[in-house]
């Protein structure tokens, strides 16, 4: 009987310690989200050919959005209301940079991302890179993405991507700010946006 007690007692202290280094970790892992930079650094290419680097996020405000050029809905509904959203709180554009990064490199060159976004928006610029590198970058940006055959019979055939939808708001240090959802109230995006300016 003694020794069940203090089996029992192990567990229980084993259990604690479990819990406390959880605690400890999630409040980690909360405070690298709101007191350093979010995300990794990295190298790319810019739709223009230039190279690109994370320093790009911290002139101004960003919001951040991970998409694709093939993508059917989600992409080309994203980038047109936040071209509006940043046209609305930011006339002029000089208070919030905007960038497109593509989850599909091997198809999204540079120069057809930026054909891609220039009919939508003149707000907005795309990123993309060698698809080694773009993938290391967004798996550091905690971005969901993966291939998905089109026909499941030829996986080796044409495929389309699932991939996070949100726009990843970041303050003028590169910062996680928070989000604005696909689908979100207009209003409350605008919102987010004005108050992501204000800092």
């Amino acid at each position: 009987m003694k020794s069940l007690r203090i089996a029992l007692w192990i567990a229980v202290f084993a259990l604690a310690g479990v819990l406390v280094w959880l605690t400890l970790e999630v409040t980690r892992q909360k405070q690298d989200l709101t007191e350093g930079p979010f995300g990794v650094p990295f190298r790319l290419v810019a739709q223009d050919g230039q190279a690109i680097t994370e320093q790009a996020f911290r002139e101004k405000p960003t919001a951040l959005f991970f998409g694709f050029t093939h993508c059917p809905e989600v992409c080309p509904t994203t980038l047109f209301e936040l071209n509006g959203w940043m046209h609305k709180v930011d006339p002029d554009g000089t208070k919030l940079n905007g960038y497109f990064v593509s989850v599909d490199p091997e198809r999204d060159t540079p120069e057809l991302l930026g054909l891609y976004i220039s009919n939508v928006t003149d707000r907005i610029k795309g990123i993309s890179g060698p698809p080694t590198d773009v993938l290391a970058m967004i798996k550091g940006y905690k971005v969901y993405a993966k291939k998905v055959p089109v026909d499941e019979s030829d996986p080796n055939g044409d495929y389309t991507m699932d991939h996070t939808a949100s726009v990843f708001l970041l303050d003028k240090s590169g910062r996680f700010a928070g989000t604005i959802a696909y689908g979100e109230n207009p209003e409350a995006a605008e919102k987010k946006l004005a108050n992501l300016i204000k800092g």
